[in-house]
């Protein structure tokens, strides 16, 4: 039986000439039938109406008398995104739904981009439907009586899990979701104006639905989403099952030969590039960082000048009002080409784009994926993609992309486990508003998958933290944050309150400064670190512009124009992004494919050339195989290894190796790496026959111990900690406008790391700290995995004469990072290409790639 909610949505489809999916009908049944779960549907595909139309009419089916009259029904519906840029495209979608079926509502966001008087405004009076962030929706949690707020509150929408699953922002969305449960479970104690007592022990009427791309784990991110307690008969996975038609193709060198072996920037293919831009209404051309994207633009800008005006540049360190007018341009299909990073991967719907180029491998199958999804971003349209290779070997990236996509290979997203500094965060944000217990706080928290293996003693470890400073800190005021009242844990301080408000969130950076026109006018922010490195008359590029640094003053950095051609391009920290597992295995494949000679597709057979100088200079390892390539010169001996398995695998590897052979013989390392291998420098001969001789070469035995020997463990954790502390609120990072010096933080940072690890070593965001430096600085489990796989295969050990096509580039990679010369770095790698005969590699492509990178990739070992 239909019903009148159903009905009014299906007369609403047949006047917008719509046809509803069966996954739509399918998640509207599931809905109306009270259950929760996961939306896995691709971009473009309507997923937001699939979700939001069902609760429109549960809302209509429950006044359908009264229903075009209704209002004042308090929050029903909170829509939590990922990005503050989502909201304002959702909220468009959504009003115009409501106002097209006659629904007197006003959707509403709230995010940091929301004026401070709507904010306020909102505080007394919440829409039925209200978007935010996990940072806003926090924040909302430490006011005062927060739970009225949410006492009417029917069900929650967590869009793009896919992009917050396995990071602290997801986990401060499972915390959040494990709160509004307990708000909204039957009892009368809500009533009563009390949030404390008994409420986790009755059924809450909430509905909690996520919707994600493909992913390899989708099962697992249900999971997560829903928390442990969520009864499973009112679960629903929801697959849209949509063919998204999608065309990928490889742009490649008309030269094979004459293309660059190294480098990352890709300009020697601006040319065909803009012969797809030129056929296209609008390209969105993605970069892998924000220094790229300027360099891209600043191309564009002087080979193709009648693109003025009609091109843009979005990413994250651009203005606000900057990127809202790029989207808004985008929709109008005002622009025809717009330089991009990941701040345009997620939602927003920009139909006149058709065509995408991806600039470099996206080191991910499920981030190319949700990048071709920008183009042809509406049901039953062609996506269109372009994968531009900005060396000769990631063309290879490019087959093991195109073939993983057809397979349906997808990175999972593994949760974050035992986050403490985030649980301190949160426990310190319920203390703000209107306090918590101890034991009902514990309970809820063990509900999430977060936290299911918290200890009691661990939570009592950190409570002790937040109200007297535990062990160390107890003689410090600053760090007696909660009191505790009739057994409620509560912030009384208006200072600590503030000031924890002002805290609220998981994302870390560098500090950052503010960059202005001497006239007035933001043009968005840049690192302190590269900001301090100016002097006043210094050109550097921009936002797309030339700028001549004029002076800095309450940190912002005041600029005027230049016109200057030349001029240093910003950087930015975490820029580089290592090679997936899945995506290295899939590239492992093709290079086996290669070997065998199996392999047909058009990024293999135009590498033909470099494929037969590797076999002819050494060897193509097939599946079965594990290449190490040896040779001497100059600067000593070198030994090349080749797991691929991306950079922080390598990283951990080669130190890991290194320390090994350095049992054999003491020497000093020099280490360089890339995402394909990594090499080992070393001044005398290194006894690698005899290290390969000894079976625990590349044993998993004494692992973790190896590793804390080859590595500073102790520097990598601080490092970690330093993030740690922020979120943990041990430091405090300023106010708005007035921001701690970043070397201020650091050095306080660093000594609270320090006075934890000497008198209270069993500290929990110590031990977070070593834990997050081994599974995320060097992945500790794929380097496990990959040292499993290679004790399985045949070792080729070969001596070569040069360096290879395999070889060539992790040695290049090394070369922006030694300083002590007096030459450029053209002038270095033209040496070496003709030290070694390579005449293959480009030197200015090479030259510009090392210069965009940032310092760290070589480094020195001493065993």
């Amino acid at each position: 039986m239909v019903t009148q909610g159903q009905q009014v949505i299906k007369q609403w489809y047949k006047q917008k000439n719509w046809q509803q999916f069966p996954f739509q009908q399918e998640m509207e049944d599931a809905y109306l039938g009270g259950y929760s779960g996961l939306l896995n549907a691709p971009t473009g595909s309507g997923k937001t109406f699939a979700l939001f139309l069902p609760f429109l009419a549960d809302f209509i089916n429950k006044h359908p008398e009264n229903y075009l009259h209704k209002t004042n029904n308090g929050l029903l519906m909170l829509w939590i995104t990922p990005l503050r840029a989502l909201t304002n495209d959702i909220k468009k979608a959504m009003q115009e739904v409501c106002d097209e079926i006659g629904l007197p509502w006003k959707i509403a966001t709230r995010t940091g981009d929301t004026p401070a008087a709507e904010k306020q405004a909102l505080k007394k009076k919440l829409p039925e439907v209200l978007l935010t962030t996990p940072e806003s929706l926090h924040l909302m949690l430490a006011q005062k009586e927060y739970y009225k707020l949410f006492q009417n509150l029917e069900v929650v929408v967590i869009d793009e899990w896919h992009e917050l699953l396995g990071t602290k922002r997801g986990v401060q969305v499972e915390l959040g979701l494990s709160r509004l449960k307990v708000l909204s479970r039957k009892s009368e104690v809500l009533s009563e104006g009390s949030p404390h007592s008994r409420l986790h022990t009755l059924d809450s009427r909430l509905k909690i639905w996520g919707i994600s791309a493909t992913i390899g784990n989708l099962e697992q991110a249900a999971e997560v989403l829903l928390g442990n307690n969520f009864p499973p008969e009112k679960v629903k996975m929801i697959r849209a099952n949509l063919e998204k038609k999608l065309l990928i193709k490889s742009i490649i060198p008309d030269n094979i030969e004459n293309y660059s072996w190294a480098g990352h920037i890709g300009l020697k293919l601006l040319p065909q590039v803009m012969e797809i831009v030129a056929k296209s209404v609008t390209t969105l051309i993605f970069t892998n960082t924000r220094s790229q994207s300027e360099i891209w633009y600043h191309a564009i800008l002087n080979n193709y000048p009648e693109y003025a005006g009609i091109m843009a540049m979005h990413h994250g360190s651009l203005d606000n009002e900057l990127r809202n007018w790029v989207e808004q341009a985008l929709h109008a299909e005002a622009l025809k080409v717009v330089v991009c990073t990941s701040s345009l991967d997620l939602g927003v719907d920009f139909r006149p784009v058709d065509s995408v180029v991806q600039v470099g491998s996206p080191k991910g199958v499920a981030r190319f994926m949700q990048r071709a999804g920008r183009s042809g971003h509406h049901p039953g349209a062609v996506s269109r993609a372009y994968f531009v290779p900005t060396h000769s070997l990631e063309l290879l990236e490019g087959a093991a992309l195109k073939q993983a996509i057809k397979d349906g290979i997808f990175e999972s997203r593994d949760p974050l486990l035992l986050t403490m500094d985030v649980l301190i965060q949160y426990m310190v944000t319920l203390a703000v508003s209107d306090g918590f217990t101890a034991n009902e706080l514990f309970e809820e928290v063990k509900t999430t998958f977060a936290f299911a293996d918290l200890k009691r003693s661990e939570f009592n470890q950190l409570l002790d933290f937040i109200t007297t400073g535990g062990k160390t800190l107890a003689q410090y005021d600053e760090f007696l944050k909660v009191e505790v009242e009739n057994g409620i844990f509560k912030v009384n301080n208006r200072r600590v309150a503030m000031r924890h408000r002002l805290s609220i969130g998981t994302i870390t950076s560098e500090l950052s400064i503010k960059v202005s026109w001497l006239s007035g006018g933001s043009l968005g922010t840049i690192e302190e670190s590269f900001i301090s490195r100016l002097k006043p008359g210094n050109t550097f590029w921009f936002a797309g512009r030339s700028l001549e640094f004029v002076r800095i003053k309450e940190m912002t950095a005041y600029v005027r124009k230049s016109n200057a051609k030349k001029g240093m391009i910003p950087s930015w920290a975490g820029g580089r992004m290592p090679l997936s597992s899945q995506l290295s295995a899939m590239f492992r494949v093709k290079l086996d494919e290669v070997a065998h000679g199996t392999a047909n597709d058009d990024e293999v057979v135009a590498l033909k050339p470099l494929f037969d100088l590797q076999s002819n200079l050494s060897h193509l390892p097939q599946s079965h195989e594990f290449l190490i390539e040896s040779f001497k010169s100059q600067q000593g001996h070198h030994l090349l290894f080749y797991p691929f398995e991306g950079r922080l695998v390598h990283e951990g590897m080669a130190s890991l190796l290194a320390y090994r052979i350095s049992k054999i013989k003491p020497a000093s390392f020099s280490i360089a790496m890339n995402d394909y291998g990594f090499e080992l420098l070393a001044d005398e001969d290194i006894p690698i026959e005899e290290a390969l001789e000894d079976a625990g070469f590349f044993s998993i035995d004494n692992l973790l111990e190896d590793i804390q020997h080859s590595l500073n463990a102790n520097e990598m954790a601080r490092r970690r900690f330093r993030d740690i502390a922020h979120i943990g609120g041990l430091v405090f990072t300023g106010y708005p406008g007035q921001p701690v010096k970043n070397k201020h933080l650091q050095a306080s940072t660093s000594l609270l790391f320090e006075v934890f690890s000497e008198y209270e070593p069993d500290n929990l965001l110590v031990r977070q700290a070593y834990n997050e430096a081994l599974a995320f600085q060097l992945e500790e489990f794929r380097l496990r995995m990959a040292l499993q796989r290679i004790v399985k295969q045949n070792i080729i050990l070969k001596t070569i004469e040069r360096p290879t096509p395999f070889a060539f580039p992790i040695m290049v990679d090394s070369l922006g990072r030694e300083r002590l010369t007096t030459e450029t770095l053209e002038e270095r790698i033209a040496k070496m290409a003709r030290q070694y005969d390579v005449d293959e590699v480009l030197p200015s492509e090479n030259a510009k790639a090392a210069k965009t990178r940032k310092p760290g990739i070589r480094r020195e070992r001493r065993f």
